[in-house]
């Protein structure tokens, strides 16, 4: 342990190494965590954010994995200390006496050959210990010489600076040799060919997606025990490394973080795509021209020359330095991309390499949970621990990674097979023609025609319907095809890419296309192009590219077909687990077909049972009855695997003041239903309320409403009653922004303001900002100290239950889960996703130790118990229902004044 640093122990329990003193309730949290590993449970962990609680996730699991660690080295040792005494084989039960027919082992055998089994197990055993033994030592040895052998990094770095200038030469040469040199046989543009769909082998199972040569082998090791730390956000993952930097730990933990090709790709000619599908498409490509490449080189074959693009990051060399250097040190996303640059090496290639030896990995939740993805990037959860922090919305996240959305591409894939009808194999074209036939079927299902303009189709029977699974798939005839070995043929035979190259050369009217009769069609290929949805090929966690203005730079951000294998692979889901919604809107174009998943459980259940442990941590998790019945009782697992783990605040309880307000200033009831909400007295009450705290409240104060819609709408009425006015005497008002791009720089304004206003001598004395429940401000931002000194929350955002989507949900609850307290699931479904978005915004204010705020929750009903209940413990407990206006508004003038004049 470094110096300045404090190790906490409970009472007979492990001492956890930590950088300063932890709070008592880290402690707690430490030990219970310690346990559940231990004891290999499923853990709802919930600890309020400024608690400390990923650096008690890093101190607690790092603890329990060295002491594992510890544990197994010392059963090898014992193990294998019989076999290097020279005591091993000896001792033979077979020898110790006649054998005898009555003499049964415990699988009905006689016992000689139970024990002669036994032993060549134990001996199995011993020679798997000393092979572990040889690994562990050698990779042990090979780090140890790079992290104290800087000698050796520049040796490998001028070496690579070599490579390049003797490739740069021979490149030099060769187009100097070939200058001025046509190809006469091309019948396509030179370019063209790598349009062109190889053939395709349905019985061959080389993957591509892995991106592992055969002479990479000395890349992959066997996996250690590890733990996977997953979040939401690039950013969130990055800052939980920076803790890690900054614990104990920090020297000796083997860390790799893993991302998506478009957060780690250092190629700039790929990274200029900006999409992720097309970046994750254009990659695969590099990779199998390599392969086909390296394989004709092999076999001496000579072929036509094809002008194969083939990725200079993607070399074994670069990637074992860069996977090495990824385990000497802990890097985050940033670090590792700059180190891929230096040495230049692949870090998304080079970092999933390094998962084998490492001891905690850290990715998104994309990677973990979604299986084809875990599964490319070499992640093996077997005998592993899995924490998931930042957990309220799992099982949203999980819906949401499982469920697709379709737009059509239909004339695009036809025009691309009538020009290269001719070069494209038997088995290519047989699946294409499938793949036509699916997407004529799926436009007829909106009421369309492929054959005319999709934006000129009018949709006779607007609306949405909902359909199972099997009843989708026989009405819009397509059950006789089998859609698992369409899906497998778009994933292996990349045309998606093919595709999208044949689009982004042929998309322009302007393009050089010959005949009038494909002139006609590529009109109609615009317009199909401007009627794709954006947005459904980003990961989870990855931030969305930016929005492009010229046409040309939409029909860049997605390849037609990109939607349509995701929807594919929805369709091979269990009839029972989703639904598809037929969206149809004015016309074809405007309409769509999506995939819900119903049942999140199914696609949860394989990581619960692979791993050793499962932690669901975050600062909000309540209400945990959803993850209990929804996600974890559903997927199977035992009850009493379960363990449930609630932490307190470390702010005093004098620091914090929520009030359940009921009525306003005039004795107006507080009661915000879509019905009454809209109300003029209602609208005129709430401004009353807001107008007597901000004349109150010293800083900032944040007041959230249950949509974009009712905050404009009351926004316009107070606007033209003059309410506004009064308001903006003592705070500036701020709203929040729509569009992403624009919240920071409405946050640095409101900062400044409040900063401004808190200086002697100013009539205004902060800012008032407006915000969304479920907004952008809602979540992942923080009002700490004078940013949030109060909060306020207006009525209870509960979710339109009209949307089918929802509607569907809850009647599938209602037939498959059990009644909670009397109530039916469908009813509770719909109280715990409107209180887990309350808690998520209310718990905005108080972010550390010292800070203090005010929480006013405006509406009666959050006094009914079973409402109440579901606050977060730390808030519920200090909760107090003032029935009317007058006693509440005493009680927050005498907390904000005393908190001022302590000040």
């Amino acid at each position: 342990m470094e110096s300045g640093e404090a190790a906490a122990a409970g009472p007979g329990g492990p001492r956890f190494p930590f950088p300063y003193t932890p709070y008592a309730i880290q402690e707690q949290f430490m030990a219970a965590l310690y346990g559940a590993l231990e004891a290999g449970r499923v853990g709802i962990f919930e600890s309020p954010t400024g608690t400390g609680k990923s650096l008690s996730l890093i101190c607690g699991a790092l603890t329990w994995l060295r002491d594992f660690e510890q544990k197994k080295r010392e059963e090898e040792a014992r193990l294998l200390a019989p076999e290097e005494s020279g005591q091993e084989g000896k001792g033979c039960p077979a020898s110790a006496g006649p054998a005898r027919p009555e003499s049964q082992g415990t699988a009905g055998e006689p016992d000689w050959v139970t024990a002669f089994v036994q032993k060549k197990e134990e001996r199995d055993l011993v020679d798997k210990l000393k092979e572990e033994q040889i690994r562990r030592k050698k990779r042990e040895d090979r780090l140890e010489k790079i992290r104290n052998n800087v000698q050796l990094k520049y040796a490998a770095k001028r070496k690579r600076s070599e490579e390049d200038e003797t490739k740069r030469l021979l490149q030099l040469s060769k187009e100097v040799l070939s200058e001025g040199a046509g190809d006469a046989l091309e019948q396509l543009d030179h370019n063209e060919e790598e349009l062109i769909l190889a053939e395709y082998e349905s019985d061959e199972e080389k993957k591509v997606v892995s991106g592992l040569e055969e002479d990479d082998d000395d890349l992959e090791e066997e996996h250690v025990t590890k733990i996977y730390y997953c979040s939401r956000t690039h950013s969130q993952l990055s800052q939980f490394v920076h803790e890690v930097q900054k614990s104990p730990f920090s020297k000796d933990t083997r860390l790799v973080s893993l991302g998506s090709r478009q957060s780690l790709c250092v190629n700039e000619d790929v990274r200029r795509l900006g999409a992720l599908q097309l970046i994750n498409d254009r990659c695969m490509l590099m990779q199998k021209n390599k392969h086909e490449k390296k394989s004709d080189e092999e076999n001496g074959e000579k072929k036509r020359r094809v002008s194969r693009t083939i990725c200079p990051f993607y070399s074994y060399e670069q990637m074992q330095f860069l996977r090495d250097e990824l385990l000497v040190e802990v890097k985050d996303i940033e670090q590792l991309v700059a180190l891929g640059r230096e040495t230049k090496a692949c870090p998304y290639y080079g970092s999933r390499y390094a998962i084998s030896a490492a001891q905690l990995v850290v990715l998104p939740y994309q990677m973990l949970l979604h299986e084809p993805t875990r599964n490319a990037a070499g992640i093996k959860l077997k005998d592993q621990v899995v924490i998931i922090d930042e957990a309220h919305n799992l099982i949203d996240t999980i819906t949401c990674i499982h469920s697709a959305e379709l737009c059509c591409a239909h004339s695009q894939l036809l025009q691309y097979m009538e020009r290269y009808r001719k070069r494209l194999k038997a088995k290519n074209l047989m699946y294409i023609k499938q793949i036509l036939y699916l997407l004529e079927r799926f436009v007829t299902m909106l009421g369309g025609n492929v054959n005319q303009n999709p934006s000129c189709q009018a949709v006779s029977q607007t609306g949405t319907v909902l359909k199972s699974i099997n009843h989708f798939l026989f009405q819009s005839h397509i059950d006789n095809i089998n859609l698992f070995k369409v899906q497998r043929y778009c994933e292996k035979s990349l045309i998606s890419r093919k595709l999208f190259g044949f689009v982004e050369r042929y998309g322009s009217p302007a393009s050089a296309v010959k005949s009038n009769k494909e002139n006609q069609k590529l009109s109609g290929l615009q317009n199909f192009i401007l009627t794709l949805q954006q947005g459904a090929d980003t990961e989870a966690g990855t931030p969305q590219p930016p929005v492009m203005e010229a046409e040309h730079d939409q029909v860049r951000t997605a390849s037609p077909l990109m939607q349509i294998e995701g929807f594919l692979s929805a369709l091979t889901n269990a009839n029972q687990d989703g639904r598809i919604i037929i969206n149809r809107q004015g016309t074809v174009g405007q309409s769509s077909l999506k995939f819900l998943l119903l049942n999140p459980a199914v696609h949860f259940a394989k990581v619960v049972e692979e791993c050793r442990a499962v932690i669901i941590a975050g600062g909000t998790m309540q209400p945990v009855a959803d993850f209990r019945e929804q996600l974890l009782f559903s997927a199977g697992v035992d009850p009493a695997r379960v363990v449930e783990f609630s932490c307190g605040h470390v702010i005093p309880p004098e620091n914090i003041l929520p009030i359940i307000l009921c009525s306003g200033p005039s004795n107006q009831q507080l009661e915000f239903t879509y019905l009454t909400r809209s109300m003029p007295q209602m609208m005129d009450e709430t401004g009353r309320i807001l107008c007597n705290l901000c004349n109150m409240v010293p800083g900032g104060v944040v007041c959230f409403f249950p949509s974009y819609e009712y905050e404009k709408q009351i926004y316009a009425h107070w606007e033209k009653t003059g309410l506004l006015t009064r308001l903006a005497v003592k705070k500036k008002i701020f709203q929040e922004p729509k569009k992403a791009n624009q919240v920071e720089q409405v946050l640095v304004e409101y900062a400044k303001c409040i900063k401004r206003c808190s200086q002697a001598g100013e009539q205004m004395t902060g800012a008032l900002l407006l915000s969304v429940v479920g907004g952008k401000m809602s979540e992942g931002i923080n009002f700490s100290d004078d940013l949030g000194r109060c909060v306020i929350m207006v009525g209870m955002p509960y979710p339109n239950i009209k949307s089918p989507e929802l509607q569907e949900k809850m009647a599938w609850l209602d037939k498959t889960m059990p009644r909670t307290a009397g109530q039916p699931p469908s009813r509770v479904l719909i109280e715990n996703l409107c209180m887990k978005a309350v808690n998520q915004s209310i718990g905005r204010a108080i972010r550390h130790q010292k800070d203090f705020a005010s929480i006013l929750l405006l509406d009666h009903r959050y006094a009914r118990p079973a409402i109440f209940n579901k606050l977060p413990q730390w808030i519920r407990e200090r909760t107090q229902v003032k029935p009317a206006f007058g006693a509440a508004f005493a009680e927050l003038r005498k907390f904000h004044r005393k908190k001022l004049d302590a000040s």
